[in-house]
């Protein structure tokens, strides 16, 4: 076990070096050991999921705290996703419940995790690849308008102004991402990273207090990994935006993040800091198939 877990460990602090510079990797660990909030921003209590009879996740409870980065990560099939579709409401748990910046509900819509500051991105890209990157990324400022339907078909009344506001609103976001480029380039077009860039500008463009980010960094190179880290970074610290990311690089995920919960086959087996899991015996065996 110890020669495992030596492989194990000295993958991830290698790794970790390469894919997240210096100045980001100090930015999170200083982040880290602030002293934490008193209350959490998400709480999972005993969250439990099944497809015809067929448990997805089962008594799954973790905590996160406002402002950290947290990663779940696992191997393929350990309920990851579904976990994320849980916390947005794209799935509803069959037991459990879920606390969300003070309220506790044991269900909830997507629609309701939106407006009450929950935005997401996809393992899949959810883009309208027929639109320009500009106009996918308006489609984030929605829920931040407060004219009328009627308003802004005749851009009469509150629509005008407000129009100019989310543009300004949603330029910002471009400028902050480094896509000002093709701001009038249809998405469909993009490279695979850009459209992955162009997909976490929607979901900032609605100003979340909790951010999903299913898989951002799936498919890309080093360069493009280690561009997305610092913006994740950048976003976390310059936002305040608490961030919930599923990663499978080991590496990306020990130098990007201040809390890590680890699944496997749907129960958690992990959840602490990088440093502790990493050195988790559950966890080694889970990665690298000790456990037979």
């Amino acid at each position: 076990m110890t020669s495992i877990y030596s492989s194990f460990a000295a993958t991830a602090t290698t790794k970790a070096t390469a894919l997240v510079p210096a100045t980001t990797r100090a930015t999170a660990q200083a982040q880290a050991t602030a002293t934490a909030p008193a209350a959490s921003l998400l709480t999972l209590e005993h969250i439990s999921l099944s497809f015809k009879g067929v448990k997805a996740i089962t008594d799954i409870s973790f905590a996160v705290e406002r402002g950290e980065i947290c990663a779940l990560i696992g191997p393929n099939g350990a309920g990851k996703s579904s976990l994320l579709n849980v916390i947005n409401g794209v799935y509803q748990a069959q037991e459990g419940r879920i606390s969300f910046d003070g309220e506790t509900r044991q269900r909830m819509r997507p629609h309701d995790a939106a407006v009450r500051g929950i935005a997401r991105t996809f393992q899949n890209l959810a883009l309208f690849k027929g639109m320009s990157v500009l106009d996918n990324v308006l489609t984030g400022r929605n829920l931040q308008r407060r004219s009328s339907w009627l308003e802004q078909a005749l851009r009469l009344g509150r629509a005008a102004p407000e129009d100019d506001r989310q543009r300004e609103a949603a330029e910002r976001v471009i400028e902050f991402l480094h896509i000002q480029t093709w701001r009038n380039a249809l998405v469909g077009k993009l490279p695979y990273g850009l459209q992955k860039r162009v997909e976490l500008a929607r979901a900032l463009a609605s100003e979340p207090k909790l951010l999903l980010l299913d898989e951002p960094m799936a498919g890309m190179n080093a360069e493009e990994k280690q561009e997305m880290s610092r913006f994740i970074l950048d976003i976390n610290r310059e936002f305040g935006t608490t961030v919930v990311l599923i990663e499978h690089d080991i590496g990306v995920v020990m130098g990007l993040s201040h809390h890590v919960v680890v699944l496997d086959y749907g129960h958690k087996i992990g959840d602490g800091a990088p440093a502790e899991v990493r050195r988790d015996p559950a966890v080694i065996a889970a990665y690298l198939g000790t456990r037979h």
